[in-house]
């Protein structure tokens, strides 16, 4: 089943499969549409962890959309103290959804929210299969993650000072061996800005991945 892939901006996308919108890290302040939480409808949000570049606009989403936040269980507890829906998991975890299976993936970052812990995930969407690595830094376990569940595309930050920067986001996709990287994740800011083409380059020099390239406000087909 196809499905399609929305770039927002920075580490906000969606992904429209099987008659449902997944929507992640809803943070949409500057994007470049202009798009408020209003104008967002979705089922499922995915939040990688509660910085307010990632977080955004997820509580008032979910609340609008009757959504289900899925995330980590100390900021998903925090969701359902906001009155929103809730499904909470952790490193390590899965389960099985409507829509398919859910991995909570390691991501070495800051967690935003006492506690708790940042993470990626695994997702398959009505068949549609995504590693979202959330923000973090490269780690030698992420080799393990296709064996686990394999993905076709992996969803990777290149922006630096905060997460991996291009060369690691590099050694990320040779480790992660997915059919296809979208980079993430970068020139939102000077501090994280980065030459998109010259990873590109790199990863498909160095690697078996091809980078797709897509840009704020672009939508593209997934397999």
């Amino acid at each position: 089943m196809s499905a399609k892939f929305h770039y927002i901006h920075h580490a906000c996308f969606t992904v429209e499969a099987g008659g449902k919108t997944f929507l992640f890290d809803p943070f949409l302040d500057g994007n470049p549409e202009g798009i408020q939480a209003k104008d967002i409808k979705a089922d499922y949000i995915f939040v990688s962890h509660g910085h307010g570049d990632h977080l955004g606009s997820a509580y008032e989403i979910a609340k609008a959309n009757d959504a289900t936040i899925i995330s980590t269980a100390e900021l998903c507890y925090q969701a359902e103290a906001e009155g929103c829906k809730a499904h909470a998991m952790h490193l390590g975890g899965t389960c099985m959804f409507p829509f398919g299976k859910v991995r909570v993936a390691m991501a070495f970052h800051g967690s935003g929210i006492p506690g708790g812990h940042a993470c990626g995930f695994v997702v398959d969407l009505y068949g549609t299969k995504i590693y979202f690595a959330g923000d973090t830094a490269l780690y030698s376990d992420m080799q393990l993650l296709p064996k686990l569940d394999p993905f076709t595309y992996a969803i990777l930050p290149i922006g630096g000072n905060f997460t991996m920067d291009p060369n690691d986001a590099a050694i990320a996709a040779d480790f992660l061996k997915a059919k296809y990287v979208i980079p993430i994740h970068y020139n939102t800011w000077p501090v994280i800005a980065q030459d998109v083409n010259a990873y590109k380059a790199k990863v498909e020099e160095t690697t078996s991945s091809k980078v797709i390239i897509v840009n704020p406000s672009e939508t593209i087909e997934l397999e």
